[in-house]
């Protein structure tokens, strides 16, 4: 996101994204009670407090203690903020909010020291990797706070109904006279395009760019939106086997679930992309109109290639990053929530796709894997681990993520049977 600087211009555009960040990160806890701070609403996902001092944790091992040489300025909270240290289980047992606050601002202040007389030459990855670490977690946080408003809200819902059990319904909201349609596809031409991502923003696993051949194939233009998964769900998807594959059909029969995690039945929202789907109801829905995901190759390619200047571009519209200025996308929390898949017509790839970017993550065919040379950095965890076949990628970001984790070689990787995550979908065919 940052292009090549001089020494002195790296060092301050760290700076500015530092000091721009980590309000964004301490606004998430405004006003927060306790029981939210430590409240677990998944077993799959830490407390949002654990969340905040990890991202303390993250940044003194590697930019203070191993960077810097120092000494590890809170040795009691290694075990506790680690990533290996405990299981999420154990995690609820947190230092105050204040406590974590201090150790945030203490070690904040020893980095920005250090940063005046770091080697930014040697170590400019690491700044950025730990820039998009914080940006990461905020994202966990997000929809980690998300199932806590949930569960609340259930709870206020079934007290509303036995309140107001002899109270009418309510009428739907009306529809436009002239819905829109975004059940176009566009056709992506045979050819090479460039994946992944070299430059210094990049993680690891967008290592190293190479050139990928492709076979015509045809993608939809927009996400798929609520009004058409009410298709799905209305025509029976959830409960016709005929729709899911063997691995999805015994998810579905533990699960128990019926429509989306975030599903709202306001007819408001029906030209908003779906969310809140798992891997194997996104599998669902594709077969249910004869489609099928997108392989990561295929979004990426439609997503940021562009055929004429025959060069990759870093975001679907070019390579400015997006900001709350130039409206391409919904990203950082600047709405709050999703908005209609064609709100954003700036943002529109190369090729014509609407909301590749923001909005929602958008679930691919592929399993994660390392490219061809992977190599690990900063650490063998970090990626490495999860090449076990057993992870879906995810493209694109959601409206919670934040400019320095978009960019449309950006990869996310959940296991298929998660939707607690801002994830969508869009669909793919190989003919048309």
């Amino acid at each position: 996101m940052i292009s090549k600087l001089s020494k002195s211009s790296v060092k301050e555009a760290i700076i500015y994204a530092l000091y721009e960040g980590r309000p964004k990160t301490l606004k998430l806890f405004e006003d927060m009670d306790e029981a939210t701070f430590r409240s677990q609403p998944h077993p799959d996902f830490s407390p949002v407090g654990w969340h905040l001092g990890h991202i303390a944790y993250t940044e003194s091992l590697w930019l203070l203690e191993y960077s810097a040489s120092l000494p590890c300025l809170f040795p009691q909270y290694r075990k506790l903020f680690a990533a290996d240290g405990l299981p999420k289980s154990e995690r609820v047992q947190l230092p105050n909010l204040g406590e974590i606050h201090d150790y945030l601002n203490t070690v904040r202040e020893k980095v920005l020291e250090h940063l005046k007389v770091a080697d930014i030459e040697q170590h400019e990855s690491l700044w950025r990797f730990l820039i998009q670490h914080e940006s990461q977690h905020c994202e966990i946080i997000s929809f980690v706070l998300e199932l806590v408003r949930r569960q609340e809200l259930v709870v206020s819902c079934q007290l509303s109904v036995v309140l107001s059990s002899s109270a009418p319904p309510a009428s739907p909201a009306p529809l436009p006279l002239c819905p829109p349609t975004f059940t176009e596809m566009i056709q992506i031409p045979a050819g090479e395009f460039e994946q992944g991502n070299d430059s210094i923003d990049a993680l690891d696993n967008e290592r190293p760019a190479h050139k990928v051949y492709l076979d015509t194939y045809w993608i939809d233009r927009y996400p798929v939106t609520c009004e058409q998964y009410r298709r799905f769900t209305e025509a029976g998807g959830y409960q016709n086997p005929r729709w899911w594959s063997e691995a999805g059909w015994q998810w579905l029969q533990t699960e128990q679930v019926t429509k989306p995690l975030y599903w709202c039945d306001a007819r408001t929202y029906d030209y908003h992309p779906v969310y809140g789907v798992s891997w194997y109801e996104a599998e669902a829905y594709a077969q249910f109109v004869g489609k099928r995901l997108p392989t990561e190759a295929e979004w990426e390619k439609a997503a940021s290639w562009d055929a004429k200047a025959k060069r990759r571009r870093t975001y679907p519209w070019g390579d400015e990053p997006p900001t709350a200025q130039s409206q391409n996308c919904n990203c950082d929390r600047l709405i709050g929530k999703t908005t209609a898949v064609d709100a954003y017509p700036t943002g529109q790839s190369a090729y014509g796709l609407y909301d590749t970017m923001g909005n929602v993550w958008e679930w691919t065919g592929s399993w994660f894997d390392g490219y061809k040379d992977f190599q690990s950095y900063p650490y063998k965890g970090y990626s490495q681990v999860y090449f076990d076949h057993k992870h879906r990628v995810l493209k694109g970001g959601s409206w919670a993520t934040r400019p320095w984790a978009l960019r449309s070689s950006f990869r996310n990787w959940y296991y298929p049977d998660v939707r607690q995550i801002f994830a969508g979908f869009r669909c793919a065919a190989s003919e048309c």
